[in-house]
């Protein structure tokens, strides 16, 4: 009997959970709240990170690596930055065991406490702009252009694969300037890095924003972010860059000669995307079958399966799917011939169809025979019988247009899922349906977690690329600069 998968529209988190399963992806690991990445899911994330490295490589950063452990006493030098992050932290107070004396085990040994407490990196600022203090001294030592590729721990107790764990991988950016305009054009520039791969790569529409100062990471003066919109109506903040100003070279005393021979601080910016992009993957594209991948991210974009009753026809159709080793390779393609026998080919039409690869082949007999062999395309599971002479080409343009298409698809439903309101009732029932809804904010902090108290929605970002409109606030009435983005969020 097949086994009886939930649907989307039945229950959109159990759905989530059974694609990170089923796909082969992740599961959750015996330290609560961590996840364990399995092969397949690792090999998605390792595409995500190379395409991303050589974006940061192409626009002048560098990668280093900095300490997992942070000095208690450095996440206590700037104010806002300790208040944001200090209910997340996880403590190292000891640095070695014991055997028990009752023999049932290791204990931490009391003699071993440490000096000063260690908390394990909740992100590195403060760890960095330690060095940066001994690395700058002059305008000659700036910019520096650094990113990471580290895993950082935020102390989460209700967890979801991907999207909320304790421990998650991520890239962090770090950067260190000389002016105030530099610091801002970095952190705009990594801004459109972040869109730019949403769009082109994942195939997933972004609105581009500034948070509001409530939503500011703990330490900047300004935060952007890149929104995308999920297939349930919840939204969920992909990528986000932030201005720094000169709060963490004031707090560590990182100081450089200008040119003119005086002293100034130095002018700061962070950067970063986690393995929540693996979340965002999975449900902007997939469908209740499984994982659907855009081309470009795929670990596998094109599966050949055999048909066959005989050695003897498996020999021949080997041969065959063979030649399309160099062909697919010649184009950039990556390519799996899957001749297992311990596996049918149905089983195996099912297996590559759940984890999402973007077009699958079969060929049988009769199709050796007249020259033919059967695609189907992952995104509308659309069939056709294609001559075999050629295919290479045929199956190039045809992963082009399955990411164009998953794009498109996904583009439409964020711009059906967008309204605008002017009225509160109104808001009220649009954020019931989901989805983004534009609405005029009188900019107060106040009104803001009264709507998030009334609605349990927050707002995403303030877009950038949108007319100024002036207007009355959806809550309190007092006049607006413009509309911002409200959702309920991941």
């Amino acid at each position: 009997m097949a086994v009886k998968h939930t649907k989307r529209t039945e229950d959109y988190s159990k759905w989530y959970n059974e694609i990170v399963q089923r796909a082969d992806l992740a599961e959750h690991s015996d330290v609560r709240g961590c996840m364990v990445i399995k092969p397949y899911g690792f090999a998605i994330w390792e595409k995500m990170k190379e395409i991303l490295d050589q974006k940061f490589k192409d626009t002048g950063r560098s990668n280093a690596y900095f300490p997992l452990f942070i000095p208690k006493s450095y996440l206590s030098k700037e104010a806002d930055h300790v208040e944001g992050f200090a209910k997340e932290c996880a403590v190292v107070t000891h640095y070695r065991l014991k055997n028990s004396d009752d023999g049932s085990g290791v204990v931490v040994d009391p003699n071993a406490k440490l000096e000063e407490e260690l908390i394990v990196r909740p992100t590195s600022e403060t760890i960095i702009w330690n060095s940066y203090r001994n690395w700058i001294q002059s305008y000659r030592d700036l910019p520096i252009l650094i990113n990471q590729w580290a895993n950082v721990v935020r102390w989460e107790m209700r967890t979801r694969l991907f999207l909320r764990t304790a421990e998650f991988l991520w890239q962090e950016g770090h950067t260190a300037h000389a002016t105030a305009q530099e610091a801002k054009d970095e952190t705009s520039q990594m801004l459109e890095v972040y869109a730019d791969f949403a769009e082109k790569y994942m195939a997933m529409p972004v609105v581009k924003g500034r948070k509001t100062e409530s939503e500011r990471f703990a330490g900047a003066e300004d935060t952007l972010c890149i929104e995308s919109l999920m297939q349930d109506g919840k939204a969920l903040q992909a990528g986000t860059s932030h201005f720094l100003g000169q709060n963490f070279a004031k707090a560590f005393d990182v100081k450089f000669a200008d040119k003119q021979g005086g002293l100034d601080h130095v002018w700061a910016t962070s950067w970063g995307v986690s393995t929540r992009l693996m979340g965002a993957l999975i449900m902007c594209h997939s469908d209740d079958e499984g994982l659907v991948l855009p081309p470009r991210l795929a670990p596998i974009q094109v599966v050949a399966i055999p048909i066959y009753r005989s050695k003897d026809e498996l020999r021949s159709i080997s041969d065959k799917m063979n030649l399309l080793k160099d062909a697919f390779s010649s184009k950039g393609i990556s390519f799996k011939f899957d001749d297992d026998d311990n596996r049918r080919p149905g089983w195996k039409f099912s297996e590559y169809e759940t984890k999402g690869v973007p077009v699958r082949l079969a060929m049988g007999p009769r199709d050796l025979e007249n020259g033919k062999i059967e695609v189907v395309r992952r995104d509308t599971k659309e069939k056709d019988l294609v001559d075999f002479e050629g295919i290479a080409g045929y199956v190039a343009s045809l992963l082009d247009e399955i990411q164009k298409n998953l794009f498109d698809k996904a583009l439409d439903f964020k711009t059906k899922s967008t309204v605008e309101v002017d009225d509160f009732k109104a808001f009220k029932k649009a954020i019931n349906k989901g989805g983004f809804v534009s609405a005029h904010w009188d900019g107060t902090s106040e009104t803001e977690n009264r709507i998030k108290e009334y609605t349990q929605a927050t707002i995403r970002c303030i877009p950038l690329e949108q007319k100024k409109e002036s207007g009355s606030c959806i809550l309190t009435g007092k006049p607006s600069q413009g509309r911002v983005l409200f959702a309920k969020a991941y």
